[in-house]
């Protein structure tokens, strides 16, 4: 049995973000990851406060270097001509102009080897099978190698930053699936689509249709991310291959089916379900769980890695005073949790109204009364966290929208009932991937 201060489950950028700044404070740390890097991971767009997060660790010139900047994000509507484009360069805090994309492999790689360079022990392949919490709020955790060799560590603390497998979740099983969202996606890498000119060729965009909505997602390689976000009622009604059933699915918004007259596929096309949910509890004694560990819901703003990451930031002060003053563990969790619930609950609101008529024409044709377009572009940056006041711009929003959807009442109510159907359209837990691609 080897001891540490902390163990950490998870080598993505949320457990390395952990891991490295709990390094930096001086506690010996063993990071857990379960396969080896570099691996494919989805979640490709970052938002512009993940850099002071990339800029903390060390790692922003790193992030640069394989990354292609993100001026903005550009949304599609067929009912509308032309698409309208945020800038992050308009939102209420103006020193975060852009942001990257990046390909998912490379970044969580960086962020892992950056973790061992501060010290951490980080090792790969080594999934964990056992975990027992002892009285003392300490932990012993066993894990498996590669060759199936048992290794065993004592924790005084232990942060579960395992994602959507959470492991802490499924062995309280106290996972907990969402009655309002449930999604599914089904995505690909192309070479030869459609990019934009000049400042906005790195700007991700997206594009409402019937069933949900596409992503378009650059690369400094000249590729693209390109994928459908749908309702489960229309994952289920799949009768072909996934290869063949997201070109069907892009064949339904011609104005996204234009950028790909030459497009070649360059990676194995996957379906998954990415059915929302959050835990009962995020923490207990002697441990804490952190990003999608905790909670997970739908993609449709980036916030993903953002929300981990930043989670992950304030989640290295609750463990650094609890280990050096354990008499404030009750006061540190408290506070720590009222920020996650808080931040989710404002990407959530607007989540889950997404696909309303009155949301899209608000976001088709922003207006900056009461400062509401600033304050939407600050949450599309994922400044929901810090000190810019973002809450005064968003309730004003919140107002506005409820008057348009008054006054749209029947077309709202319609669409709302059509989707609360559609969120009856079976189980989500599949996992496709075509034979094809390179």
């Amino acid at each position: 049995m080897t001891d540490c201060d902390v163990l950490v489950i998870g080598g993505g950028p949320v457990g390395s973000t952990v891991s490295a700044l709990l390094a930096e404070k001086g506690w010996s740390v063993t990071q857990l990851e379960k396969d080896s890097h570099p691996k494919f991971h989805i979640g490709e767009s970052l938002l512009p406060m993940n850099l002071p997060i990339f800029e903390k660790l060390g790692v922003l010139d790193d992030v640069e270097r394989i990354g292609i900047r993100k001026y903005g994000v550009e949304f599609n509507c067929e009912s509308r001509d032309k698409p309208t484009t945020y800038y992050f360069a308009n939102a209420l805090n103006k020193n975060h102009p852009y942001a990257y994309q990046v390909q998912r492999n490379e970044l969580d790689k960086i962020l892992f080897d950056n973790a061992k360079r501060k010290g951490v022990e980080a090792l790969e392949e080594m999934h964990v099978v056992n975990i027992e919490f002892q009285a003392n709020g300490s932990s012993i955790i066993d894990a498996k190698d590669k060759d199936g060799n048992v290794h065993q560590w004592k924790a005084k603390h232990l942060v579960d930053t395992s994602g959507r497998g959470t492991v802490l979740g499924n062995k309280f099983k106290t996972k907990q699936r969402s009655k309002d969202h449930n999604s599914a996606s089904v995505f690909g890498h192309f070479d030869g689509v459609e990019r934009r000119q000049g400042k906005d060729e790195g700007n991700i965009s997206l594009y409402w249709f019937e069933h949900g909505w596409f992503w378009f997602i650059p690369f400094k390689d000249g590729t693209m991310s390109v994928g459908a976000v749908c309702w489960p009622y229309y994952l289920n009604s799949r009768k072909v291959g996934v290869e063949q059933f997201l070109m069907d699915t892009l064949a339904l918004c011609p104005r996204a089916m234009a950028r790909m007259c030459d497009a070649k596929l360059i990676s194995p096309v996957t379906a998954t379900g990415n059915f929302a949910y959050k835990l009962s509890k995020m923490s207990g004694k002697g441990y804490l769980i952190v990003g999608d560990a905790y909670a997970f819901i739908d993609p449709v703003f980036s916030s993903g890695v953002l929300f981990g990451m930043s989670t992950a930031l304030y989640s290295v002060d609750v463990v650094d005073g609890i280990l050096r003053d354990p008499t404030q563990e009750n006061k540190l969790v408290r506070n720590y949790e009222r920020l996650v619930h808080d931040g989710l609950a404002t990407f959530s609101w607007f989540i889950y109204r997404i696909t309303q008529p009155t949301m899209r024409s608000m976001f088709m044709g922003p207006r900056n009364w009461f400062r509401v377009e600033e304050g939407i572009l600050s949450l599309l940056a994922g400044d929901v966290f810090g000190n810019t006041p973002v809450k005064r711009p968003l309730f004003f929003f919140k107002i506005i929208y409820s008057i348009a959807y008054l006054l749209n009442w029947r077309i709202n109510q319609d669409a709302l009932k059509r989707r609360q159907r559609g969120l009856q359209g079976g189980p989500l837990d599949v996992e496709a991937t075509s034979s094809q691609g390179g």
